[in-house]
């Protein structure tokens, strides 16, 4: 299984809340079985333990038996929070925000607490026995029982901050925008097979009959497409001297039969180049920040646009998801954006696929709260001092191009949805300065 998959399998686990409290349960079950190796021992003089439990069976039963049933106690009241705290989550932040919920590691570490140590108490409780010829009370057993009751209860209490703290909008905020760094630190740039020894070499080597030659790939499922495995498809084309052209890119949605890829030339391709191209698209129904930048770039817009609705009226975080954006924008202005075109070691070049540009993502993260706020002049405003913190950042003229575009149709939005001359005066200001910016970059 190569890193691809892996990272795939490894973001399913990571946002399931029963991977992490199975390995815990797991290694209570090892801990528990261990320590009753230790107690049945005769090499291991425990009564100058001084620190050890040392009543008789009947306490030893009671108290394990007391700290199992308050550990389902607490865990129920505990999944019975979390429940709630995806229903606020949901509500408030957007459906989308929930896989952030799910793959909070806090929630699952304490779930997993309560259970492992309810299993831990069950499996030492079974070993006692208070009978005169048959007499065990795991003593070393018992007291990390005991601890693990004391660590319980440091658990919960760490639980009831954490659980009132992971809704406030700050700090979902917080954690969406970090993924938006994380993937752009993971995607750009981002290369597959070698670059082309000279900039325009693609434009030789893709085939005038390509269209014509090149054989349709359809899709075998519908879902979402989640990541491409970059390895597998390099593989594929030199393996059997083909060019690949991918017509979908992270994030976008395939319907089972459309026109998943063109190879060529198209009477190379095998019955099972088919199910091998499929495979190395790997598909859900979820969208995931492995590959896809644009989603967390979604998440935020939609938190704004959810703060900035009638019925919610919160532009304070709308600002602060723009404020965000602006961030990871900042940050892509100044990476390089890897190109469509992937060659082999050789440098022949191997497979293309579906673009993204500075242009788009710029589209993703503004569009819809320009879009949403032309009344709203303090988010209008924080748009345009957005863009003009950008432009500071740039150094491609497309970039320059596509950030002008978005000022302009700002600037002329609030014309017609401010009603107030003095508001609208303000966004014009702003809007001179993002002109100004834009030129100085240009300059530069």
């Amino acid at each position: 299984m190569n890193h691809t998959k892996l990272s795939k399998l490894w973001d399913s686990l990571h946002a399931s809340y029963w991977f992490l409290p199975s390995v815990m349960v797991a290694a209570a079950i090892g801990l528990a079985l261990l320590l009753l190796a230790l107690d049945g021992t005769k090499q291991v003089n425990f009564d100058e333990w001084n620190w050890l439990y040392t009543g008789g069976p009947e306490g030893a039963r009671a108290l394990l038996s007391a700290i199992a049933g308050s550990m389902m106690t607490v865990a129920a009241t505990a999944f019975s929070i979390t429940i709630v705290a995806l229903q606020l989550a949901s509500s408030n932040f957007g459906p989308r925000l929930l896989r952030n919920f799910m793959q909070d590691t806090g929630n699952q570490f304490v779930l997993g607490t309560f259970i492992s140590t309810f299993i831990y108490c069950l499996l030492v409780l079974r070993t006692i026995r208070g009978e005169d010829f048959d007499f065990f009370v795991p003593q070393l057993s018992v007291t990390v029982g005991i601890v693990l009751a004391i660590v319980s209860i440091g658990v919960l209490i760490y639980f009831i901050h954490h659980a009132s703290t992971i809704i406030q909008a700050s700090h979902v905020i917080t954690e969406v925008s970090q993924d938006l760094t994380a993937t752009i630190d993971r995607l750009f740039p981002e290369k597959l097979g070698h670059n082309a020894p000279e900039p325009t070499a693609w434009l030789k080597q893709i085939p005038p009959d390509f269209e014509t030659a090149a054989c349709s790939i359809p899709a075998k499922h519908s879902g979402y497409l989640q990541a491409i495995d970059n390895e597998t498809l390099m593989k594929i084309a030199c393996q059997h001297n083909l060019l690949l052209q991918i017509k979908f890119r992270p994030g976008k949605f395939m319907v089972k039969g459309c026109e998943l890829a063109l190879v060529y030339p198209g009477k190379r391709v095998k019955p099972q180049l088919f199910d091998l191209i499929n495979n190395a698209l790997i598909l859900g129904q979820e969208r995931t920040e492995q590959q896809d930048v644009e989603f967390p770039i979604d998440q935020l817009v939609e938190i704004a646009l959810r703060a900035i609705s009638p019925g919610i009226n919160d532009p304070f975080t709308a600002v602060r998801c723009i404020d965000r954006l602006t961030d990871g924008l900042c940050q892509l202005a100044q990476r390089d954006i890897p190109s469509p075109y992937r060659f082999d070691r050789e440098g022949q070049l191997r497979v293309i696929v579906e673009p993204i540009s500075f242009g788009q993502l710029v589209d993703a993260a503004f569009n819809q709260i320009r879009q949403y706020s032309r009344s709203d002049a303090a988010v209008t405003i924080r748009l345009l001092e957005a863009i003009s913190t950008i432009a500071a950042f740039t150094h491609r003229p497309d970039d320059r191009v596509a950030l002008h575009r978005h000022a302009e149709m700002i600037y002329q939005g609030s014309r017609e949805g401010l009603p107030e001359a003095q508001d609208r005066n303000d966004v014009e200001e702003r809007y001179l300065r993002v002109i100004k910016a834009l030129k100085s970059s240009e300059i530069r």
